[in-house]
């Protein structure tokens, strides 16, 4: 089995085949959120810790978090974000930048093994991220696309993938810390993009033996009810080998769908997690009274 393990100072998160399901929460992002943006730029990072927490509390086991912000100084800002959620929560972080100098300086103050977020198949972001990723000995997420752009065909995605995974390996980085994201595409604008997707989760799990993980919204963007399509998609993408996901874990019927497939999957061991989730609060606890009661009841 392929394991790709993350860590804190205190806590190890590990993705794969045979573990639970990883949600690694999205919301520290200042895209499209204007407010934190503008917030971030001033120096007030407020939101920040309170969406980290938020995340944590609803079982994000890891957070991903993003500084890119117009005309800031990039690297400053993602580092000393990456220094306030480490000191307010114990889970992995995911350093998420397109700035070669921001991810270096993010990197530069982590502590733990951190997954970088990303690296295409483009040769100059391969020869920029892959040996910052072998200095810092980190694991990183690898985009199934490369100077062409998005390929519609799901076979060349594979392909850059496994470029990206050779390429790595080049660098002495073991397969085990690449993180595939097969990239998902909105099923409203593209009605085969469920089939695409869980059938390039197959052939990379089965034949580059990779953990994979996604933008879990992208494949409801422009629908409604989309929490529902998320979360059904993602019980499917498990089902076909995804093994984490960048969300949202505020939304609890995506959750409950995550935690739903991890039973069915066998990676919830003896249904514990669902249970301690749904568990009637108010049901009996098994006592010697309940025990006496059922003696009684099959003796009748």
């Amino acid at each position: 089995m392929t394991h790709t393990i993350l860590s804190s100072p205190t806590k190890e998160v590990v993705i794969g085949f045979d573990r639970p399901f990883v949600m690694i929460g999205e919301r520290i992002n200042p895209t499209g959120r204007k407010l934190l943006a503008e917030e971030m730029k001033n120096g007030d990072f407020s939101r920040v810790e309170a969406d980290a927490i938020a995340q944590v509390e609803a079982g994000a086991q890891m957070l991903d978090v993003n500084a890119g912000i117009p005309l800031a100084d990039e690297p400053a800002l993602l580092a000393r974000a990456i220094q306030l959620v480490q000191s307010i929560t114990d889970v992995p972080l995911s350093i998420d930048s397109s700035i070669i100098d921001a991810l270096e300086r993010g990197l530069s103050v982590y502590q733990g093994k951190a997954l970088v977020n990303s690296v295409t198949g483009e040769d100059e972001s391969l020869e920029r991220v892959l040996p910052l990723v072998k200095k810092y000995g980190a694991a990183v997420v690898a985009i199934s696309n490369d100077e062409t752009g998005i390929s519609m065909d799901p076979d060349v995605r594979f392909a850059v993938a496994k470029k990206i995974v050779e390429r790595a390996a080049d660098h002495g980085i073991h397969y085990s810390d690449v993180v595939v994201d097969p990239l998902v595409m909105p099923i409203g604008a593209l009605g085969q993009a469920g089939q695409q997707a869980f059938k390039l989760i197959r052939r990379l799990r089965e034949e580059l033996k990779v953990n994979t993980t996604c933008g879990a919204s992208n494949v409801s963007f422009g629908l409604p009810n989309r929490n529902q399509v998320t979360g059904t998609f993602l019980s499917m993408a498990m089902a076909s080998g995804m093994t984490s996901a960048i969300m949202s874990p505020l939304h609890p019927e995506v959750k409950a769908a995550i935690m739903a497939a991890d039973v069915l999957t066998g990676n919830d061991q003896d249904c514990a997690a669902w249970i301690k989730a749904n568990r009637d609060p108010n049901a009996p606890t098994g006592g010697r009274g309940e025990r006496e009661g059922r003696r009684r009841r099959s003796a009748q």
